[in-house]
């Protein structure tokens, strides 16, 4: 992982409907090829009642958002089932572990509710994949033309809920 500068940390925490302008821009940085979404579809994702993280820099120039992640349920126990339907780091801040703090977030909700938890990926990012992997996702099939406008493929992943976990 890189270094930070002296006076620079990164917490994660909740992600607010103030920040879906953020996410918005943020998306667009990242995804600018497969129809990002909107501030409103992070409200609404929120307005659902999803549980989203949010990752921010601060710093004695103040705050920025560098980061979010999103995750839904959609099953309850005693088959519960979620879906990590985003994550996105901010270019700049890739390759420093925020990604993974992210997914370990959404993980240890689900793990709260031992549930089995899928996710779509794109074939050809190798970061993710890797991250996932790390995770204990494994492929399951994949997604042709899945990403839109692109047309470029995802794999669509599972992780069962680690033994011993007991639902809260």
């Amino acid at each position: 992982m890189a270094d930070r500068p002296p006076g620079v940390t990164v917490t994660v925490g909740p992600l607010y409907r103030a920040d879906a302008a953020d996410c918005a821009e943020l998306e667009r940085l990242l995804f600018a090829e497969d129809d990002p979404w909107s501030a409103g579809a992070f409200q609404d994702e929120l307005t659902a009642g999803h549980f989203y993280l949010a990752a921010r820099q601060r710093s004695a120039d103040g705050e920025r958002l560098i980061g979010y992640g999103g995750l839904a349920v959609v099953a309850s126990p005693p088959a519960a089932e979620a879906e990590i339907h985003t994550i996105g780091v901010h270019p700049d801040q890739q390759g420093r572990g925020i990604g993974r703090r992210l997914l370990t977030g959404l993980l240890e909700r689900a793990d709260q509710l031992r549930a089995t938890v899928f996710l779509e990926v794109r074939t050809d990012n190798e970061a993710a994949l890797e991250l996932y992997r790390s995770a204990g996702f494994e492929r399951l099939g994949i997604r042709r033309n899945y990403y839109r406008p692109s047309g470029a493929d995802a794999y669509t992943m599972r992780r069962r809920p680690p033994a011993g976990i007991s639902p809260r």
